[in-house]
């Protein structure tokens, strides 16, 4: 598999198949994200794709999803000008890449301030170095938050990013 240019366009129901099989050995291996590895079809897809979720897929030039994300508020209220996403991606094609690069692009236009991503497991070395290169940074620590299944207890990080142009933000956001 060789990268190319994917289709990125918001999810549609009948997506919920390709989206499932891109979702179901993350789940699985249990590596990645804080959710039930024993999770079906059902579970996972009513989680990924809740109402508060703007959902995404990438497409392959054949009309394969080989990625999903979401963007969604990080809080409500005070904390709503801040985004946060979710991204899972088939090895091979570049989607993940792709698909943060869209993401942060599309945060700016619904008028997210920042990004943040909350729980990044420690161990995911391509999704934090995907995460640096686009810009973000490592702002906390969460020791041994996530429970790894094979090596235990290890930490989770939060990744920030800042989107507005820097004559935007507050003054004291440096």
């Amino acid at each position: 598999m060789s990268e190319s240019k994917l289709v990125i366009r918001p999810a549609q129901s009948l997506d919920r198949e390709g989206i499932w099989r891109v979702l179901a050995p993350v789940l699985k291996a249990g590596e990645t994200y804080a959710l039930p590895r024993t999770w079906g079809r059902r579970q996972a897809l009513g989680y990924w794709m809740a109402v508060e979720h703007r959902v995404f897929v990438a497409e392959s030039p054949d009309g394969e999803i080989v990625g999903t994300f979401y963007l969604q508020d990080n809080q409500s209220g005070g904390g709503r000008h801040v985004g946060n996403a979710a991204f899972v991606a088939s090895p091979g094609y570049g989607a993940g890449r792709q698909m943060g690069e869209f993401a942060l692009k599309e945060a700016q236009a619904l008028g997210y301030r920042a990004i943040q991503f909350n729980f990044v497991v420690s161990t995911n070395n391509r999704a934090i170095a995907l995460w640096t290169r686009l810009g973000f940074r490592v702002v906390g620590t969460l020791p041994g938050a996530f429970n790894h299944p094979e090596r235990g207890y290890v930490d989770a990080l939060v990744m920030w990013k800042e989107l507005l142009p820097s004559e935007q933000q507050a003054p004291d956001a440096a």
